[in-house]
């Protein structure tokens, strides 16, 4: 019981425990905060991802506007789950540690001042009682110290009695021993009987003011229990998103937009952008003009220069080894080698890149004048063939292949991969995140590179999956 003498140190210590609590309260809601933040920035950073994922990806139509929704609602979520950080550690964390200093004042000797007065008000509560205590515990021990000794006493006046050859001077002695310890053993007796009344009187003193005292620590413990759960309601309050109508909202219009993905309506238009329904130039009679076929013989000229990419291609064994040994990213045809005809006015068009190339002039730009050369004269060589034969630069009934020449080594680089990829075609990589990589040439215009695996194995990558190892 707290009317204990010393017990009254556990109510005391609840104290100090419910400083400790609102500590713990603070350290638990951050933990929270911090996990709040770290789940917004992964769905932030997944949604990015993905949504350039599937904008270069083979989707299209209203079904990519229902898949892309997917990333919007985890964009708009992660703004949720940043607002609720904010508020758990704004107003919740903020909201506890100011109600702990209102509440606990520390001293310059160390505590807290409420603990030190709790403290006093049991002990001063206790003293008189614990003094009347004391002074009965001291005739009680008395009073029975002196039973023990009249018991004694009796005990050798017994053994006298028995034995024949006693002295009548000590019997008498023992006699006496024994009528002066029960005089002893009665006057203790009294002086016992006597404080155990004293102290029953001040008990009810005793008891009232420690329940005064103990009433005062139960009423600051019931202001922290109160409070604690007045804010774990804040907390629940901020981390319910249903309750919250933009929550609701994100999934009524991601449940609209994938509602309204439509098959019918992709299919029509694919065939309208890629089918038969789209528009069609049909070959029609056009008059010789020589303005008209300078401008063609230059628009051909410019579009062609930096070659055909062949993608797609399945290669042998010793053209995969032909192409690791050079490192070459793309199968390049220059489109001098592939004229179906010879052009009169090509000349002009010809001097005009030689001088757009010099000013340009670069050690890749000179490779490619020198595979260009190398195939003008492949090109002089067989332009008496037949028609099919020169209109056709994959055709491998001719003595002239434009792919028989070397390629050009490309530039390599080291590269580390920023995430996870799964090859989707047969000349894809497939490599985990961190994997290291050789990447080969440069990036194209769809945004693919070539790369070597540490394996050996060659094919493409998307750009931006990768970074560059410095």
């Amino acid at each position: 019981s707290v009317l204990e003498i010393g017990n009254y140190k556990r109510t005391v210590r609840r104290i100090d425990d419910g400083n400790r609590l609102c500590n713990d309260l603070m350290n638990c809601i951050h933990e929270r905060a911090r996990i709040e933040k770290s789940y917004a920035q992964q769905l932030t950073e997944w949604a990015k991802r993905w949504k350039q994922n599937t904008e270069k990806g083979p989707q299209y139509g209203t079904l990519e506007r229902a898949w892309t929704a997917i990333m919007t609602e985890a964009e708009k979520v992660s703004e949720l789950h940043l607002e609720v950080k904010g508020l758990l550690m704004s107003e919740d964390f903020e909201k506890v540690k100011n109600w702990q200093k209102e509440v606990f004042h520390k001293q310059m000797i160390g505590g807290f001042k409420e603990t030190k007065e709790a403290e006093d008000g049991f002990r001063k509560a206790q003293k008189p009682w614990a003094k009347k205590l004391k002074e009965m515990d001291s005739t009680k021990k008395a009073y029975h110290a002196a039973c023990k000794d009249e018991k004694l006493a009796i005990s050798r006046e017994n053994a006298s009695k028995l034995d024949p050859n006693m002295n009548p001077e000590t019997m008498k002695k023992l006699q006496d021993r024994v009528e002066k310890s029960s005089q002893e053993v009665q006057k203790m007796k009294e002086k016992y009987k006597k404080s155990l009344e004293e102290l029953d009187k001040c008990t009810p003193q005793y008891i009232e003011n420690m329940e005064q005292v103990f009433e005062q620590c139960q009423q600051f413990e019931e202001k922290r229990l109160i409070f604690f759960r007045e804010v774990l309601l804040e907390v629940k309050k901020h981390l319910d998103l249903s309750t919250n109508p933009s929550y609701v909202g994100i999934y009524q219009d991601l449940e609209q937009t994938i509602q309204m993905a439509d098959a019918e309506e992709d299919l029509k238009w694919w065939r309208s952008n890629n089918g038969p329904g789209m528009t069609m130039n049909w070959p029609q009679f056009e008059d010789w003009s020589i303005d008209v076929n300078r401008s063609l013989s230059k628009r051909e000229k410019k579009k062609h220069t930096d070659g055909i990419t062949l993608t797609g291609m399945n290669q042998t064994s010793e053209q995969a080894a032909q192409v690791s040994k050079h490192s070459s990213s793309y199968l390049s045809v220059p489109n001098s080698s592939v004229q179906s005809s010879y052009n009169p006015f090509e000349e002009e068009a010809e001097e005009e890149a030689v001088v757009e190339e010099e000013k340009n002039s670069s050690p890749v730009s000179e490779k490619k004048e020198e595979i260009k050369t190398k195939n003008v004269s492949s090109y002089d060589k067989n332009k008496d063939s037949s028609d099919e034969e020169t209109s056709n630069p994959f055709s491998t009934n001719g003595n002239s292949n434009p792919f028989d020449e070397e390629p050009s080594p490309g530039i390599e680089v080291s590269v580390r991969a920023l995430y996870d990829y799964e090859g989707q075609e047969q000349d894809e990589l497939s490599f985990k995140a961190g994997d290291s990589l050789t990447k080969i040439g440069n990036e194209d215009e769809q945004g693919w590179c070539k790369g070597r695996l540490s394996s050996g194995q060659i094919g493409l990558y998307p750009a931006n999956y990768v970074e560059e190892i410095q």
